[in-house]
């Protein structure tokens, strides 16, 4: 069953913040889309953005607002924000401050908005400490003092090197004024790029007007937790201009779910795929139950799970429609039970005894047969080269064993080794964290932004890894990208079903989740029960 190609809802572009740079000289000198132009576009649409995203905040009177303003145009941005709401009766000029950091930019986007702020009657302050001391002194019902949105424009993509430490107090300041205000920064926190590291100064923002195309670094898995909400604002740049620049994918379920096509409303549990498992050893017994159950809720029309043989009556007793056999078989023995995708790995341990059941496996993925190694057969297949077949699903631990690279270096930026290993071992590799990030040895990036705690959560991985072999199975012929990402999707929004919030995660009741979701994108008829007809 081929995947299918249709529109890209829920999938927008990423780059890098040097690729930012050339997209706007090439809307200047290409499509007559000046700093002017974009800068009002942007700043006109932010503004819509944010007054949709928190419209209490705007309630009349409106909120008392301070925007901090660099030299560049992320700051022109900023400005041209404040001046949208004030213009739309969302914000009063008399109860707005305007604080500069750094020299004019001559007659460039940022001194004609600054300017037309004044002549409304928006108060400006070069910054510095004493002039902080002296605002909130002085105007102690000031815009400063009781500020309830603080607009963050210190710094941009132009960003090379570290943030200043002015421009690092300012923002800090800004942030713990009395009011409590809430902290959005203008396409990235003042502080961020594509070169920075923990520990190096960044402006920790509630919520993030990112504006099209969104920048990868946002979701960075270090630096993500620093964005707070992620808006998107679109309607900026010519789509084709975009396109040409895109350098990965930002992905969600609305996307991923149509990367998998729904089963006819004939099929039976044959024709939708066998998936065979080989997990679990004494004491992770746990695992292989829950990588099986994953398989099933993502469709699989059969699971066979492989187990140790003290796990065999734990298993075979409470392993519901999943069949059991110990491990003593060898994939692909017997026809009946040729598997259509094999999922090695979830508790399996790394013991000698793992190293000919990985050898079979591995021949199977190099006649065609998908191939999803997770947990310890990803550590025990470190030297292999694949054959375009398999799919590797490593923790942020996992991968730096797997590479040799430091657990903080891969956090701070993963998409470079995921790139490098994916084309150099011939293999789909999908990262796990707060944010997913799947790489494909023909040099596709794609990202999945999940920031729940639920998918910290022990035996999440294990049903990830079931997720993407079920959808393998039945998708003969996939291309394992594409599966890893709808898996992927359909754990992040399974995950962040409402049911669960303020819940104690549980694997299994996420995968009852996921299976009437799978139900009612991939199932037609069958949401809740992917067990199928028999």
């Amino acid at each position: 069953m081929a995947l299918m190609n249709l529109p890209a809802k829920g999938r927008e572009a990423l780059v890098s913040a040097a690729g930012a740079r050339a997209m706007d000289a090439e809307a200047a000198a290409e499509w007559s889309l000046n700093g002017f132009a974009l800068v009002e576009a942007a700043g006109r649409r932010a503004a819509q953005v944010l007054a949709e995203a928190y419209p209490r905040l705007f309630e009349p009177p409106g909120p008392a607002v301070v925007v901090l303003a660099g030299r560049g145009n992320n700051a022109a941005d900023a400005l041209v924000i404040l001046r949208a709401l004030i213009l739309g009766g969302l914000a009063a000029a008399e109860r707005a401050l305007v604080i500069t950091a750094g020299g004019p930019d001559g007659c460039g986007p940022r001194s004609e908005a600054f300017a037309s702020l004044q002549k409304m009657g928006v108060r400006g302050l070069a910054f510095s400490e004493s002039a902080l001391e002296a605002e909130i002194r002085d105007y102690p019902a000031g815009p400063l003092a009781q500020a309830r949105l603080v607009i963050d424009g210190i710094a941009g993509t132009g960003l090379s090197g570290p943030l200043r430490e002015d421009a690092a107090l300012l923002a800090r300041q800004a942030r713990n004024c009395a009011g409590r205000p809430l902290f959005v920064s203008v396409d990235l926190p003042s502080g961020l790029s594509d070169a920075w590291k923990p520990g190096m100064p960044v402006a920790e923002a509630d919520a993030v007007l990112a504006i099209e195309p969104e920048k990868r670094c946002l979701y960075n898995p270090a630096a993500r937790p620093l964005c707070g909400r992620i808006l998107h604002v679109g309607g900026v740049f010519p789509a084709a201009l975009t396109e040409k620049y895109r350098e990965a994918d930002l992905v969600s379920w609305d996307y991923c779910r149509t990367l998998v096509p729904p089963c006819p409303a004939d099929s039976y549990k044959y024709s939708r795929g066998l998936a065979e498992i080989r997990a679990g050893s004494p004491g992770a017994s746990g695992a292989a139950r829950i990588a099986a159950r994953g398989a099933q809720a993502a469709g699989a029309g059969l699971v066979r799970l492989l187990v140790d043989p003290p796990l065999y009556p734990v298993l075979a007793s409470s392993a519901s429609s999943v069949m059991v056999d110990t491990c003593e078989a060898r994939p692909g023995r017997e026809s009946r039970f040729a598997p259509d995708a094999l999922l090695l790995g979830p508790g399996w341990g790394r013991g000698p005894e793992r190293l000919r059941p990985l050898e079979d496996a591995l021949a199977l993925e190099e006649r065609g047969v998908p191939l999803v190694l997770d947990a310890d057969a990803v550590f025990l297949a470190r030297d292999r080269v694949f054959h375009g077949n398999a799919l590797l699903t490593p923790h942020p631990g996992e991968l730096a064993a797997y590479s040799g690279i430091a657990r903080e270096e891969l956090l701070a930026d993963p998409a470079p080794a995921l790139r490098d290993l994916a084309g150099r071992k011939r293999a789909v590799f999908l990262f796990k964290s707060h944010v997913m990030i799947a790489a494909a040895p023909d040099g596709r990036l794609a990202v999945l932004d999940g920031m729940n705690p639920a998918l910290g959560s022990g035996g999440s991985g294990d049903l990830l890894a079931g997720f993407c072999a079920g959808i393998a199975a039945r998708c003969r012929g996939a291309d394992l990208f594409s599966c890893a990402l709808a898996g992927a999707a359909l754990l992040i929004r399974a995950a962040a079903d409402p049911g669960l919030r303020n819940r104690f995660f549980d694997s299994m009741e996420v995968a009852d989740l996921a299976a009437d979701l799978a139900g009612r994108a991939w199932l037609p008829g069958c949401a809740g029960r992917p067990g199928g007809g028999g």
